[in-house]
Formats: structure tokens, C-alpha cells, sequence
């Protein structure tokens, strides 16, 4: 993982996930999560498909 998608998914976890799939379902199921108030939820969305994409 680099250090700056590290450091934008902590931020805004959608952010992470975009620059990794782009805008696909697993950007917009994390919209929704950040949105609707879970951003430990997105946060771990967003950690979960980054480290999935590097595989």
C-alpha cells in the first residue's frame, strides 16, 4: 500500500477505495457507509479492499 493512499483512507476512507478500483460497487458501498454515520465501518471497508487489491 502507498503511504498517500494510506494517509487519504484515513481521511476519507471513499477516497482510499476510489484511487484503488475506481468508481465501481465497493466505491459506492462505501459512500453509503461513511455517509450514514459509520466511518469506523467505512474506514474498515475502505482497509479491507485496499489490502485486497495489492494481493
Amino acid at each position: 500500500m502507498s503511504i498517500l493512499r494510506i494517509i487519504l483512507t484515513i481521511l476519507l476512507p471513499p477516497l482510499g477505495v476510489f484511487f484503488t478500483v475506481g468508481i465501481k460497487g465497493a466505491f459506492w458501498i462505501n459512500i453509503l457507509l461513511t455517509i450514514f454515520g459509520f466511518y469506523i465501518l467505512g474506514l474498515i471497508h475502505a482497509v479491507w479492499i485496499i489490502a485486497k487489491a495489492d494481493k
